[in-house]
């Protein structure tokens, strides 16, 4: 999760939020890419995972990372709780998840080389220590009071407020990872048509990558039950805002949509400020309660722009949030299939022609669906396998004209970054079906054999 903004004065003109968001308008030369995962730890020899402190733990990890790889260190309330290094960092999720926000990077090769090393890195601390990390939607046997809460004051807050909207936040918090991309728009339209692909398309990730079938030891009856956990965790902030799909859908209506979201906090002086379900409206006209008379600056702003959840979210860019967290290959797959369907133009185009027809009902009829059945997920006519064919070989042909070369010009493009997604359409079988085959197969009902198995 995010880690506290800075940089911005006061907001002395209501303007200034869309202004905000219309500042990551580039043109298309500059935009970006920017990769982030996470990924589970735990002490190889007892299977239980990792305590914040320790011999085998999150801060020893980080420790070896700042002392070893060059990070420098990211504090709070004298506790390393983050690492930061070129453009990039490393954070802690709420139950100790080590999280890498990659640096913007022009390709999918470059993204991807930096998930390499980061990854090569985090194995060079953790076998050292008797520490493995893996890649999974959600933690397949741990149970809640297993789970650390990590020191950050923004968790502890947050820790508090889920128990009382939805039933599933804390689960979110502590037991979830997911993989996601980050990407720029050129304009306000561009803005608005890649938003729209996104929260219609953003299935179609959660199929993909399902990877998630079990949970507290057990099968839990879907493909990703980390999407079935975002769907029932605070309705004012997540889910597939359907108001993205009206006309004169924009900057100001994405503002709109952010003022009426409760507040988490408020971040002064290094402290996290108890500001839970305030209004950020209020907090504009200087009448917080938990700040009295203060008014709302920028630095705020972009802080409370980082509370909001739903499929895909913009804030100076826009973040895809649809899929599970898993395997190497597929921590590149992601990136790669989301700029291809929206860094070229024609790509776009076609993706659009693919969704505007849909309702929101259709829609977040296809988000439940694929998290119970993947790529078997069959809604309102739409058969999900073949949508995925159709939507991964238009982004195919997106990372086609894009024509980023690689590896000094011997790799013409990034299209084999979606080969582990032909794969599994030619096979039918995305992670969740090939682990639910060696559940019932080889590993003869033993989950605990999923960490050796698919550790990285």
């Amino acid at each position: 999760m995010s880690i506290p903004q800075s940089g911005g004065g006061p907001i002395e003109r209501r303007e200034q939020l869309a202004e905000y968001l219309a500042s990551g308008c580039k043109p298309k030369e500059n935009w970006r890419i920017g990769t982030e995962h996470e990924k589970f730890g735990y002490c190889k020899d007892t299977l239980q995972p990792l305590p914040y402190e320790g011999v085998r733990s999150i801060e020893a990890v980080l420790n070896g990372l700042r002392d070893r790889h060059g990070w420098a260190p990211v504090t709070e309330g004298g506790k390393l709780i983050g690492l930061e290094k070129d453009g990039a960092n490393v954070s802690l999720e709420p139950g100790g998840a080590l999280e890498l926000s990659g640096a913007p990077m022009e390709t999918i090769h470059q993204t991807c080389d930096e998930v390499n090393q980061h990854l090569r890195e985090v194995k060079d601390i953790a076998d050292e220590i008797g520490v493995r990390f893996i890649g999974l939607g959600a933690a397949p046997e741990w149970n809640h009071d297993q789970m650390p809460l990590m020191p950050k004051g923004r968790y502890k807050l947050m820790d508090a407020y889920m128990g009382k909207v939805g039933t599933m936040g804390r689960s979110m918090m502590r037991r979830t990872c997911t993989v996601q991309v980050n990407l720029d728009f050129g304009s306000e339209a561009d803005m608005v048509q890649k938003m729209r692909v996104a929260i219609a398309l953003q299935p179609v990730a959660t199929a993909l990558f399902a990877n998630s079938p079990f949970f507290e030891g057990k099968k839990n009856g879907h493909k990703s039950w980390r999407s079935r956990i975002w769907r029932d965790l605070d309705d004012a902030r997540t889910g597939m805002v359907p108001f993205v799909f009206e006309e004169g859908f924009g900057f100001e209506r994405w503002v709109e949509y952010a003022l009426d979201v409760p507040m988490y906090f408020v971040y002064r002086d290094g402290k996290y400020i108890d500001a839970l379900g305030m209004s950020f409206r209020d907090f504009l006209k200087g009448e917080l309660p938990a700040l009295p008379g203060e008014v709302a600056t920028m630095s705020d702003w972009a802080d409370h722009l980082t509370t909001l959840f739903p499929e895909a979210r913009v804030k100076k860019y826009i973040e895809m949030r649809g899929a599970d967290g898993g395997p190497w290959r597929r921590l590149c797959a992601l990136p790669a299939f989301w700029v291809g369907l929206t860094y070229d133009q024609g790509a776009l185009d076609a993706a659009y022609d693919l969704v505007k027809d849909w309702d929101a009902e259709t829609r977040e009829e296809l988000r439940v669906a694929a998290s119970v059945d993947g790529l078997q997920a069959k809604v309102a006519g739409v058969n999900m396998h073949d949508l995925a064919r159709e939507v991964v070989a238009i982004s195919e042909a997106g990372l086609t004209a894009r024509a980023r070369p690689g590896s000094g010009g011997l790799v013409p493009d990034e299209t084999h970054f979606l080969n582990a997604l032909r794969e599994s359409l030619d096979s039918g079988k995305v992670p969740a079906d090939e682990l639910l085959d060696q559940y019932d197969g080889e590993w003869q009902g033993d989950l605990t054999r999923i960490d050796a198995a698919h550790s990285y």
